[in-house]
């Protein structure tokens, strides 16, 4: 029996070796026909086609698993996301100054203008189109202003270069999501002159603020003098006219000097007549002479 086994397995042999070959390699290019007919495009991403017979198409294929052919159709990803960017630019401004400005930029590209962005700029379009749109756009509003209304208009700067720099990045087909300065720095000459400008500001400021508080002082001394001046006369007249405004007011003197006795902690006896400092006594002599 084996032998008949040996015999069949010689003449049908070489075409079921022929067979297993065949269905082998079959089998593994349905494998490799399948592995490369497909292809991913992950979230965030989308994807155009270039073929080889047709060149770049405008189709967009979102995220998921998608169909190609092989060798004849090749994928292109995009990362659609929004990609922050900051950028320095040394400008001069309206008065010849240096001003280094740091930009920062949100751009993310326009899904249905993927296959141009492609065949005009490439899928680094951030490194090609960005750095030289900022500093076209920033020479050309810088220039607008002087240095010192680029720090006390910051705000209207910065809306100005986001108008054109949009406008400018849609030429490319690019989206600015924000744009924002976050640094603005000048000269070392020009910030120690604006150093000192503030400092003798500042300091004439401090010296008319003296002067104003020196005349408000000279004016307080006046009113005081021509209170005490005015406050005299009436005095003077009270006594002239009512000798007992007098006696009221060693009244007055004793009840004060008596309280300050009183809460003192050093204890003294004294006459009643001294608590009037002898006031009593000149005032019964006058009254005497004037009886007389």
């Amino acid at each position: 029996m084996s032998q008949k086994f040996t015999e069949a397995f010689s003449k049908f042999g070489p075409q079921l070796a022929k067979v297993i070959t065949v269905g082998s390699v079959g089998i593994g290019g349905s494998v490799w026909a399948f592995k490369n007919c497909l292809f991913n495009v992950d979230a965030g991403h989308r994807a155009i086609k270039f073929s080889r017979i047709g060149g770049l198409k405008e189709d967009l294929y979102t995220e998921g698993t998608h169909v190609m052919v092989p060798w004849f159709e090749r994928p292109i990803t995009f990362d659609i996301r929004t990609k922050p960017r900051t950028l320095v630019s040394l400008t001069g401004s309206k008065d010849l100054q240096m001003v280094s400005i740091s930009l920062r930029t949100l751009c993310r590209p326009r899904e249905d203008k993927l296959p141009a962005i492609y065949r005009y700029v490439g899928t680094d379009y951030d490194e090609k189109v960005l750095p030289s749109i900022i500093n076209e756009v920033l020479k050309s509003v810088v220039a607008q202003f002087n240095a010192s209304e680029l720090v006390t208009q910051r705000e209207v700067v910065s809306r100005r270069i986001r108008q054109e720099l949009v406008e400018r990045a849609r030429e490319f087909n690019l989206i600015l999501d924000d744009v924002a300065i976050v640094d603005l720095a000048f000269s070392p000459e020009y910030a120690g002159a604006v150093e000192q400008k503030q400092v003798a500001q500042q300091q004439a400021e401090k010296a008319k603020y003296q002067v104003l508080k020196a005349q408000e002082m000279k004016k307080n001394i006046i009113i005081k003098a021509q209170g005490e001046m005015e406050s005299a006369k009436m005095i003077g007249s009270a006594i002239q006219n009512n000798p007992g405004f007098v006696e009221l007011r060693k009244i007055d003197a004793a009840k004060e000097i008596a309280h300050h006795m009183a809460v003192s902690r050093n204890k003294m006896v004294l006459n009643s007549d001294s608590l009037l400092l002898n006031l009593m006594s000149s005032g019964n002599e006058r009254l005497a002479i004037e009886k007389a």
